[in-house]
């Protein structure tokens, strides 16, 4: 009996190994991903009024000319499961660049009906094992099975050669002195290739496909080159009276008239080479679609994230997205570049990091979180010390509820110091290594860290009061028939900032001493003065946006500003004092009122069109506020962007400014009836 239980057991576990060895496994998120992005569809759903959503992407479906004319008018019966969790991730290196979106199906039926409504006429849907799928656009798959579909979008860029190898530039710097000696014999031994008639005729065909993208402004330029075309055609050569095509129009009877002439077509040849590059490009693009349809489809059709990626997502926001900043930076022709400088791996630790979002959309407002993390811990914890500044509260006393906007920083430049060595220090084992540690030395005792940070410890703020409009006189330039040039005096209304920028200092002496050079210098006193206790720089000219500036120093506040009372603690209401408040907490943190800066900015919007954009903004704009301070191991910054119109939420409020701006860009559009 024993015996029997035991080859039970065995058998057992035999099958469980079996099981779990051939098992669909979840898809592993691509490596190369630099891009991940989560919708919360259950959220989003709700927030979506599908019957004014619905009218504009209609409208904006008819839109496309490179497809039949679509009957769909309802989106929000696609077949589609809008209120599950959308994913969405891309990846790129130096030749294939891919967008790809997974999402649930819950009326297969629809969703063919849809695909067909909007893929290209003859497309057809071709059948695979597990799936189905088929290329809505030149670049653009979407596959499906019962309950599931992928849209992938995929980019290919026939690979080219590395020039920014470290192989190559090693090479290249080797051989640099004989290349410089061998490049004039080169020049000087190599033979004169004779004029070849027919490869002119093909370059010139080249241009005028170019120069079809801007027919109007180069018909004159096209019925030149066509004149030359024919005459290479009849006769191998230029006409000796008109060698320099580019610059003359030639002897009326060199050429023969202009009417003579059609258009040429595109060298057959030539189209034939184009059409077989792409259809190449075409199969590469399909192939690789194909493979990830193919891996995702033999999976148990879930998507396995690095948990690295999901570190601050929040899962009551609306959307979360996660970016590899450093490889978007690094990787690529951008990366290739920076390894040939001798500093280029400074900049490279610089950008090593990654970018975490959440987005909400409220209902009087969007927020969006973001946190930033550098992908060296060290360095990371170096930052965040930066932002642990001293708060001043003088500064905080220009903040008032009638200006514009305001800017607030309270860090500690100290520690600015330290990121910088950080940054420098991990350069890894390079040929300047040794170089680098000592340039760091030196810069630690060469630099007074302490008394350049007394000049300005790192608290500073800006504020904008005011947009004032002033009248400019300025010089443009106008041409006849014969492009001779003529200058025109015109005037023209441009917004003037009333501002004060102002910030702390422990050194009040240097910066009087700046300032006195300022005044007292042969050269720089024509434009500089002291005025009792203000230093002043005056425009003589006036045509530009500052003309005035004023600066002083003032009990360990250093201010340059447009306005001498702007100095002053200003008056504050409950809600600025709220605001001076907040701005004393976060290391950075700022406030912009749109709706007064649009205003401000009225003398630039002239065209009718641009006038009822205006008063479309007006309307609509509304306020943004910002806060920087440091959470955990990361930098954290919130923004809020609150809506100022009748929308449902801040989702539509986005919808119903677009299909406002749209309708006014359409209106212009159609031929005004006299």
């Amino acid at each position: 009996m024993k015996s029997i239980v035991q080859k039970t057991q065995i058998i057992t576990f035999a099958l469980f190994g079996f099981m779990l060895v051939f098992a669909q496994k979840s898809m592993k998120l691509p490596i190369d991903a630099v891009f991940y992005m989560e919708i919360n569809g259950k959220q989003l759903n709700q927030k979506i009024n599908w019957q004014k959503l619905n009218p504009l992407l209609h409208e904006l479906s008819k839109k496309d000319k490179d497809k039949e004319k679509t009957s769909w008018n309802d989106y929000s019966k696609t077949g589609i499961k809008y209120d599950a969790t959308q994913y969405h991730y891309a990846s790129f290196n130096d030749s294939i660049q891919t967008y790809t979106t997974h999402f649930i199906v819950d009326n297969k039926e629809k969703f063919q009906e849809f695909i067909h409504s909007t893929k290209k006429k003859g497309l057809e849907i071709s059948k695979k094992k597990n799936y189905s799928y088929v290329d809505i656009d030149d670049n653009i798959f979407v596959a499906w099975s019962n309950d599931r579909a992928v849209l992938s979008m995929v980019n290919y860029t026939k690979p080219y050669k590395n020039i920014w190898a470290d192989a190559e530039v090693d090479s290249a710097v080797a051989v640099a002195d004989s290349a410089a000696v061998a490049v004039d014999s080169v020049y000087v031994g190599e033979p004169e290739k004779p004029f070849d008639y027919k490869e002119e005729i093909i370059n010139l065909k080249e241009e005028i496909k170019y120069l079809k993208d801007n027919i109007k402004e180069n018909n004159k330029e096209i019925t030149r080159i066509q004149k030359d075309i024919k005459y290479l055609e009849k006769n191998h050569k230029y006409p000796k009276e008109n060698v320099d095509t580019q610059h003359s129009e030639g002897e009326p009877d060199v050429y023969p008239k202009e009417e003579e002439y059609t258009e040429p077509a595109i060298d057959s040849a030539y189209q034939k080479e184009l059409d077989s590059m792409n259809i190449e490009n075409f199969k590469i693009v399909k192939k690789i679609a194909e493979d990830r349809f193919d891996l995702y489809f033999s999976s148990n059709l879930e998507l396995e994230v690095p948990k690295a990626m999901l570190s601050f997502r929040d899962p009551n926001s609306d959307a979360y997205v996660y970016t590899d900043y450093g490889r978007m930076m690094n990787d690529g022709i951008y990366g290739k570049m920076m390894k040939r400088f001798e500093f280029g791996q400074f900049f490279r630790n610089a950008y090593d990091s990654n970018s975490y979002y959440n987005l909400y959309f409220d209902k009087d407002k969007v927020k969006l979180v973001n946190n930033y993390q550098h992908k060296n811990p060290g360095i990371q914890k170096t930052i965040s010390s930066v932002y642990r500044g001293k708060k001043n509260k003088k500064l905080v006393e220009l903040i008032n509820d009638k200006s514009i906007g305001y800017y607030v920083m309270n860090v500690n430049g100290a520690k600015s110091f330290d990121m910088m060595y950080d940054l420098l220090q991990d350069t890894g084992d390079g040929e300047y290594k040794k170089e680098m540690e000592l340039m760091m030395e030196t810069m630690k005792i060469v630099l007074d860290e302490e008394a350049i940070t007394k000049i300005a410890p790192g608290n500073g703020i800006f504020v904008l009061n005011e947009l004032k409009s002033k009248k400019v006189d300025y010089t443009d330039y106008e041409y006849d028939e014969d492009y001779n040039e003529k200058e025109v005096k015109k005037t023209k209304d441009v917004a003037v900032p009333n501002f004060t920028f102002a910030f702390a200092t422990e050194n009040e002496g240097y910066w009087n001493r700046v300032f006195n050079v300022m005044a007292t210098n042969k050269h720089l006193s024509k434009k500089f003065s002291r005025i009792g206790n203000f230093y002043a720089f005056k425009d003589e000219k006036g045509d530009g946006y500052m003309d005035h500036l004023y600066m002083t120093v003032k009990d360990g506040i250093v201010y340059l500003t447009s306005a001498t009372e702007n100095v002053n603690p200003q008056s504050q209401s409950d809600i600025s004092k709220q605001w001076a408040k907040d701005s004393s907490k976060y290391p950075l943190s700022g406030r912009l009122d749109i709706q007064r800066l649009v205003t401000g900015l009225e003398k630039e919007f002239k065209t009718p069109s641009e006038r009822k954009t205006l008063d479309l903004f007006r309307k609509n704009v509304g306020e943004m506020y910002f806060k920087t301070e440091v959470k955990g191991e990361s930098i954290e910054t919130e923004m809020d962007y609150k809506i100022k119109n009748s929308s449902e939420n801040s989702l539509m409020y986005f919808f119903d400014l677009f299909d406002e701006i749209y309708k006014i860009k359409e209106a212009d559009k159609k031929p005004q009836i006299l």
